[in-house]
């Protein structure tokens, strides 16, 4: 029997209307029921991620910023953070200065922003970002454009930062045969931040093997959680070579490929 679950959020609990069935509801409903820990894991920042946990009942522990942050929702109490380095955050934002594309901070779970946006939801940066980054810790910068080659200039100038790494990024990026989706992006933390590193923390502190772990995914940035978990799923529309790497392989996300897994659990 596994005691614990790892599970994407986007292209993998979510259909491609963003939305969770109630038969993905209902069978996380029956793991957690089952004694089962159900974690969502996710890139989005930790407060979104605990939004969508709150909507399906799912565990109180949720993963965000992929890996970034490792947070009880119940106790109101980080578990884990990583945050990136004053330095590193000021020399990402000068980069997105120098190409005039969209930077976002996460910090303590808000969406802090270079450019202004319709959501109401982002925070516009206003004081300067020296005077920000000192008193709050940022967990994850996300780079957007509207025009892939200033993303693919980016991508090639953040190499000669130290200490942080592309936790994931527009799937184009890695291979020409992807759609080109609109806006292109990258998601930049710490070194050693992601989602396999946070589940091995997350799953000491519970005190369960990681033999007994699962995970669910459905893209690059999952891989990680494949790689230390004792099961790993991938969606029936994540991309071929992450399919040749796990245990398993479900229905799409647009097929209730989580629930139809979960279900064969009980």
């Amino acid at each position: 029997m596994y005691k614990i679950i790892f599970i994407d959020i986007d292209g993998t609990l979510r259909n491609d209307k963003k939305e969770i069935t109630e038969k993905t509801k209902e069978a996380i409903q029956k793991a957690i029921e089952k004694g089962i820990y159900v974690v969502i894991c996710s890139g989005r920042p930790t407060k979104y991620v605990e939004e969508v946990s709150k909507e399906t009942l799912a565990s109180n522990y949720v993963i965000g910023c992929n890996g970034g942050e490792i947070y009880d929702y119940k106790e109101k109490k980080t578990i884990h953070l990583n945050a990136l380095e004053k330095e590193e955050v000021i020399a990402l934002w000068h980069i997105a200065e120098t190409y005039d594309v969209q930077l976002i901070m996460i910090s303590d779970g808000k969406r802090m922003v270079r450019k202004q946006t319709d959501d109401e939801t982002d925070i516009l940066l206003e004081e300067s970002i020296e005077s920000f980054v000192t008193d709050n810790p940022i967990t994850q910068c996300v780079f957007t454009s509207l025009i892939l080659e200033n993303i693919r200039k980016i991508k090639e100038e953040i190499n000669d930062i130290k200490n942080i790494e592309i936790v994931n990024l527009s799937k184009c990026l890695l291979n020409s045969e992807f759609p080109k989706e609109k806006p292109f992006f990258l998601d930049i933390t710490c070194k050693g931040t992601s989602k396999g590193n946070a589940i091995k923390k997350l799953c000491e502190y519970l005190k369960i093997d990681l033999k007994d772990s699962m995970a669910i995914g459905d893209s690059y940035n999952d891989v990680t959680m494949f790689e230390v978990v004792g099961h790993s799923v991938a969606m029936g529309n994540a991309p071929e070579d992450i399919k040749r790497i796990v245990d398993e392989v479900t229905d799409t996300n647009n097929e209730d490929g989580v629930a139809k897994f979960l279900e064969k659990l009980n």
